[in-house]
């Protein structure tokens, strides 16, 4: 019996098996396709980044005319959000080499656009319901959420080449930290809103945004926990 040569073993066995184990890291390197879901992602973050900081201007206004044109660029920013996120499942659909996971990028795309869509929802009840005095407690979780999306815009600027994780996971502490401070102001405004005499129907009112707002922040840990489910799986 002929003895067992390993060049030929390492040859016809071992090696084919380890190049296709190689396969998927390297088709991610060199996938031509694969930026543009970066792309895609960074415009998405810094559209919301800006649709925050255009809400957050509505605490400091003195009209109802300049309130009215800060939401109509609220609702132009979510519509734009829309946009964004339907270009990225359209590529989602059509490449077959995405940077990660497709059902990751898929529930990050899904909770960035929820964050837009209860953004616009907080400014939509305030011109609905014609609420024409905001507690600070309101203003304070707005200052939060701005500061989340922000953090998520350069926690998404990061994961391209994933040399920076630390500040990924620097982002990811500090987003869930905030939320937690945003649940605090929250609970806290509702006790004092059901404290003070004032009409039940502007508690209703009041309480619809607060809640909307908050929830707002809510979403922004879903797109943290996304964010460290990615840096689990390509660690």
């Amino acid at each position: 019996m002929r003895g067992l040569n390993t060049k030929e073993t390492l040859d016809t066995d071992v090696w084919p098996i380890y190049q296709v184990m190689k396969l998927p890291r390297v088709l991610n390197f060199i996938g031509p396709k694969s930026s543009i879901f970066f792309d895609l992602f960074t415009e998405d973050t810094k559209n919301l980044v800006d649709q925050a900081k255009t809400f957050h201007q509505i605490f400091s206004v003195e009209n109802k005319t300049s309130q009215e044109e800060i939401i109509k660029k609220v609702k132009a920013y979510e519509h734009r959000g829309d946009e964004i996120t339907h270009q990225i499942f359209l590529e989602l659909s059509s490449n077959f080499i995405t940077p990660f996971d497709r059902e990751d990028m898929h529930a990050l795309a899904t909770s960035l656009d929820d964050i837009a869509d209860y953004i616009h929802g907080t400014s939509s009840r305030i011109s609905l319901y014609g609420v024409k005095e905001f507690s600070k407690s309101m203003e304070l979780i707005s200052e939060i959420l701005l500061k989340q999306v922000e953090e998520i815009h350069t926690a998404i600027g990061e994961l391209k080449n994933m040399r920076n994780a630390e500040r990924v996971r620097t982002a990811i502490v500090q987003i869930n930290f905030l939320e937690n401070e945003a649940d605090d102001l929250f609970d806290e405004a509702i006790t004092r809103l059901f404290a003070d005499e004032i009409p039940a129907i502007e508690i209703i009112k009041i309480k619809e945004v607060l809640s909307n707002l908050e929830t707002a922040t809510d979403k922004c840990e879903d797109v943290a926990n996304t964010l460290e489910t990615i840096l689990v799986k390509n660690s």
